[in-house]
Order: C-alpha cells, then sequence, then structure tokens
C-alpha cells in the first residue's frame, strides 16, 4: 500500500506522561523545504485519530515542562509595597498643612499622594496616627454613649453630697458662730404673768447660740409660773427667742379656811385672798378641787356661753351626777350630769331669753328634750 505524499516516517510515541504535567506546546512550522510547508500542526491528535497512527505528523512535538524538585523554595517576584487606598473620615487628618510653610501666608493642604504611589515609612506612621485617634475618639464616644446612665446617678450623688455638706457646714457654723447668739427674749400672750419675770428667769440663756439652747432647763424655770398652762418657744435667727404664753383660765373661787382661791379647770389656784374675786362664781364641791364633783362642776361652767356665765352665782356639786347652778336674783338651775353640756347649755339660753330671770323660780334641763319650768 502506497503511502500519502508529504508524510515522512512517524517517529515513535512517547512514553505516557501524568495529566497534570502534559500540556500543549507551542506550535511550530515545518522546514521550507518539507512539502508542508506554511501549514502549522497541532500536538493533538485530529478527530477520530490516535497518537501513531500514520495521520500523525512527525514534525510536531511537545516541550517538557520542568518541575522544581520536591523541597525547593519558591522565590515569589518583587513588586513595590503599596497600600490600599482608604478613606478615613476623621477630623484630626482633615486640614493638614505643610510645615514648611511661610509665616504669615495662608495655609496650603497637604498634597494628597496618588493611589498608585507606594508606601513610604514616614507615610504609614503618618497614617498609623491619624488612624489611631479616629479610633480613640471612636471609643471615647461609645463610651459616653453607653455610660450616660452611670454618669447621671454620679453626678446625682455628687450634687446630693455636696448640699448635705454646705447644710452641715452651716449647721456646724450656726452652732459655734458667736452670730448666731442669743441676744433677746420675747414674751408673748402673758397677762396675769410679769413678761419681766419670764425674761430674767431665761436670763441664763442669754449669749448661748441659738441651736445649742438649753429648753430643758427653759420647761424648767416656766414650771415655776403656776399661771402658765402652756408655751411654745420660736427661734428667729439670728439671735431672737420667742417664748408664746398660754396662761390659766379660771373659772371660779373655792372657798377655803383663809379666804377665797381662783382656780382653773384643772383646780390650779391661779391667786388667792380674803375677798371673793368679781366676776367669778363660788363652786362648792363636797371633796374639794380634786373631786369628780369639781370637775363636773368645772365642765359645766366650761360650757356655758358668756352671757349665763356672767349672770353665775353659784355653783353645787355634791356627785359628779347632780350639778345645781344658781343664777344672780335666785333662780335656780337644775342641770345634773356634765353629759350633753353644749346641748343643755343652748336649751337654757333659749329658756332665759322666752323666760327671763326673775319671773320663773327654776329651770330643769337635766332633760333637754324636755325641758321643765317652775
Amino acid at each position: 500500500m502506497k503511502r500519502p505524499q508529504g508524510f515522512d516516517q512517524p517517529a515513535a510515541p512517547e512514553p505516557a506522561r501524568p495529566a497534570a504535567v502534559r500540556t500543549r506546546g507551542p506550535r511550530r512550522t515545518t522546514k521550507p523545504g518539507s512539502s508542508t510547508a506554511g501549514r502549522a500542526t497541532d500536538a493533538r491528535p485530529a478527530p477520530g485519530r490516535t497518537p501513531g497512527s500514520p495521520a500523525a505528523s512527525d514534525q510536531t512535538s511537545t516541550e517538557p515542562i520542568v518541575l522544581p524538585a520536591p523541597g525547593a523554595r519558591r522565590v515569589a517576584p518583587v513588586w513595590p509595597l503599596r497600600r490600599p487606598t482608604e478613606t478615613v473620615d476623621s477630623p484630626a487628618i482633615q486640614g493638614i498643612t505643610r510645615p514648611d510653610a511661610a509665616p504669615g501666608l495662608p495655609a496650603t493642604p497637604a498634597a494628597t499622594p496618588p493611589a498608585d504611589a507606594p508606601l513610604t515609612p514616614a507615610g504609614a506612621r503618618r497614617k498609623f496616627r491619624a488612624a489611631r485617634r479616629a479610633r480613640k475618639l471612636y471609643e471615647r464616644e461609645e463610651v459616653r454613649r453607653f455610660t450616660w446612665r452611670s454618669r447621671r446617678r454620679r453626678t446625682i450623688w455628687l450634687v446630693s453630697l455636696g448640699i448635705i455638706a454646705a447644710l452641715g457646714g452651716f449647721v456646724l457654723i450656726g452652732a459655734y458662730s458667736p452670730l448666731m447668739a442669743l441676744k433677746t427674749i420675747e414674751v408673748v400672750g402673758a397677762d396675769r404673768v410679769p413678761s419681766a419675770e419670764v425674761q430674767a428667769a431665761l436670763g441664763e440663756q442669754l449669749g448661748t447660740p441659738l441651736p445649742l439652747v438649753d429648753f430643758s432647763k427653759v420647761k424648767k424655770e416656766l414650771s415655776r409660773f403656776t399661771l402658765i398652762r402652756s408655751y411654745v418657744t420660736e427661734s428667729r435667727p439670728p439671735g431672737t427667742l420667742v417664748v408664746r404664753i398660754v396662761e390659766r383660765e379660771p373659772i371660779g373661787a373655792v372657798v377655803t379656811p383663809a379666804g377665797f382661791d381662783l382656780v382653773d379647770a384643772a383646780g390650779v389656784v391661779i391667786q388667792s385672798g380674803t375677798e371673793r374675786p368679781a366676776g367669778y362664781a363660788t363652786i362648792t364641791a363636797r371633796s374639794g378641787a380634786g373631786s369628780t364633783g369639781f370637775q363636773a362642776a368645772a365642765a359645766v361652767i366650761m360650757a356655758l356661753p358668756d352671757g349665763i356665765r356672767g349672770q353665775l352665782d353659784t355653783v353645787t356639786a355634791a356627785t359628779k351626777d347632780d350639778v345645781t347652778l344658781t343664777l344672780v336674783g335666785g333662780a335656780r338651775v337644775v342641770w345634773g350630769s356634765a353629759e350633753k353640756s353644749e346641748y343643755k347649755a343652748v336649751v337654757l339660753a333659749a329658756l332665759v331669753v322666752s323666760h327671763p330671770v326673775g319671773s320663773v323660780g327654776e329651770y330643769d334641763v337635766s332633760s333637754p328634750d324636755s325641758a321643765v319650768l317652775r
């Protein structure tokens, strides 16, 4: 069988190589004198043909790739060190001016290096410092944002402690400063009790700072005055002490071997004398001023209106349920017990208006709903 023209003897097939290192070699052209001049061949076999077949050209070959030996170190190409372009939105790196600008000339913002310029050590340090400042500023703002509650509580505590300290200092200054010393004692409400005697009794407290006035001594001195039923003290800075006195109110006179004692509702003797005090009724109790009969009589006198109390002559109380009044003019009032004294007083006042004293000998209001005239 005759071979086709233009093909030489096929080359011996090469041993098989691993798929990872087999590659396509560069295209080659045949020599000018060959029958296949000007025709490029490929190392890959034509479709439907296998390597080593008569149709494969013996002028095509592949160049082997030299693999590095196991354990050999691969050297990467050295390229200029560049830094990716980044934008730092921080006020700390804005408005950077040239340090060599002449004084008196407007500041010129620093030139921004091109994005593809290599990063120098000085530029890297500047960017690092700017980024660090921006980071610190961001962290500070975050800390302030997350700690505002604690800072508010701390402020409230500090303000409260400051106010307490200021008040404490003011109290200490007021307690030990001579500016707050007691200089004047003012007595208010004294009628029967002489004001001068009260001021003289409290004279030991003069010169003492108002916060340090000994009120136990004030009470002891005022308790000597039997006419004082109660009192209230009031401090008026810088140096005045006001004593408001409530005197005992006499309700009648009690007959004694020495004469008459003017007493109040508690039986305390306000004054004594040989003559009966004018304007006050005589109280007669079986067991004296401390008995239950005297207490009932005192309660009845306190419940009477001023118009009837001025017409009262004597009050007799054998027991607490047997109180009898005698009016000026001889009229007798049967009162009974001290219960419902306010109601009985209203009924008696109405009876006296409708039936004046002198026209009636006796007013019986022991049962105020059914009063009896005799």
